[in-house]
């Protein structure tokens, strides 16, 4: 198999760490964007609009670059490496996939050209507090009237929700809270009657939000896919999602062992550089053995994520489950290796450290998924290799 990138992915590659290296550079840079409204500068995803990356994964039918899950992968790893703050992931990753499965003529002419041109922000507000990573876990609910709608409930974590423009929301509209039937997506707007939005920085650094419907009125219209088979839906945009953070994690990792190498080259200790420590040179393989084991694993879920369902659903818990253990085990050793300086503030290796801990939670942790995976027969439960020993 042929893991070369193609000529179009090395351009794409080439344009997005020149913007990264930029804008992120200098790490002094990015907590002058953290003070920003929303917690990431406006300018910067006007770049990011402007060389093409939010209009990545859309067809060129609808204006974007046709783009897939390489593509994808390519930018988010790049996007670990900087520690960017920008929405990529919520509005073109997250939302972008829901609406490219899901949209109709009229939901893709009235949001997915904006968010091509930068001048929109979608996030996807599917957590609950009581739901844990069950996505099917919804007591958020979606009333009839009048030819619409009324919501009601809570959404927790919503990425980057203060500066959203809209929302997709999952809500129930059919049956008991843990049903996985009667599950409805609906697109709301942020400044719709009754929306609560209550926006607060992250252990990352990054900003998220708790949403609070209170008879939010919506059109009948706004209703994104098929009603009531909603969760079919949400899983293939998370799935997408994990797809996405397996290769931010990947590129965060890779630039935190690169920063580790330095400091046991630089650091001296006993008359010499600490790297020249047998027992230090052996924990910094294990960090390289554990990126490369991440490494394979994000090329493998970027490669399974358009799979059927089942064998989708497998494949990212597998690499779930291997970018988790491997980010601990890069993160907790980095600051190991570091000494006291690997967890201050004003060190850039905290801050991966920090975003590499929000990343194992994020769309489900190792156990969750190592049950997921479990339940669904292993990652290989094909027939085609109960000989394969």
């Amino acid at each position: 198999m042929d893991f070369d990138f193609t000529e179009e992915q090395q351009i794409i590659k080439g344009a997005v760490e020149r913007l990264v290296e930029d804008h992120y550079g200098e790490f002094e840079r990015r907590k002058i964007y953290q003070k920003e409204p929303g917690g990431f500068a406006r300018s910067i995803w006007r770049d990011f609009a402007a060389i093409g990356l939010t209009g990545l994964p859309f067809d060129e039918s609808m204006g974007g670059a046709g783009g897939g899950p390489v593509e994808t992968m390519i930018v988010m790893e790049a996007i670990g490496r900087g520690l960017c703050l920008e929405p990529f992931l919520p509005t073109v990753v997250l939302a972008g996939t829901a609406l490219r499965l899901a949209a109709n003529e009229g939901q893709r002419e009235a949001i997915i050209g904006p968010i091509i041109r930068g001048e929109m922000i979608v996030s996807l507000a599917y957590n609950e507090r009581q739901g844990r990573y069950d996505l099917f876990d919804v007591a958020t609910s979606a009333r009839p009237i009048d030819g619409g709608h009324v919501i009601n409930g809570q959404k927790s974590v919503v990425m980057h929700g203060e500066s959203a423009d809209k929302f997709i929301v999952s809500t129930r509209t059919a049956g008991e809270r843990r049903d996985k039937g009667g599950i409805t997506l609906f697109i709301v707007d942020a400044k719709a009657e009754g929306l609560e939005v209550h926006g607060y920085e992250s252990q990352d650094g990054q900003r998220v939000a708790e949403l609070t419907f209170n008879d939010v009125p919506v059109a009948g219209d706004a209703v994104l896919g098929e009603p009531g088979e909603g969760l079919a839906l949400l899983e293939a945009v998370i799935d997408h999602g994990i797809a996405a953070v397996a290769a931010e994690a990947v590129g965060a990792m890779d630039a935190l062992h690169g920063l580790t190498l330095e400091y046991l080259k630089t650091r001296n200790q006993f008359g010499v550089p600490i790297g020249s420590f047998q027992v230090l040179q052996h924990a910094a393989v294990d960090m390289m053995v554990a990126l490369e084991q991440a490494r394979s694993m994000a090329m493998f879920a970027a490669m399974m994520v358009d799979a059927p369902p089942e064998e989708r659903t497998r494949a990212m818990s597998a690499a779930k489950v291997q970018i988790n253990r491997s980010a601990r085990q890069v993160g907790q050793q980095a600051v190991q290796l570091h000494g006291g300086i690997g967890m201050t503030f004003e060190y850039k290796g905290a801050h991966y450290f920090k975003r590499l801990t929000v990343i194992e939670a994020l769309f489900g942790d190792a156990d969750y998924h190592l049950d997921r995976l479990g339940k669904a027969g292993g990652l290989l439960s094909d027939s085609r290799y109960e000989n394969v020993t």
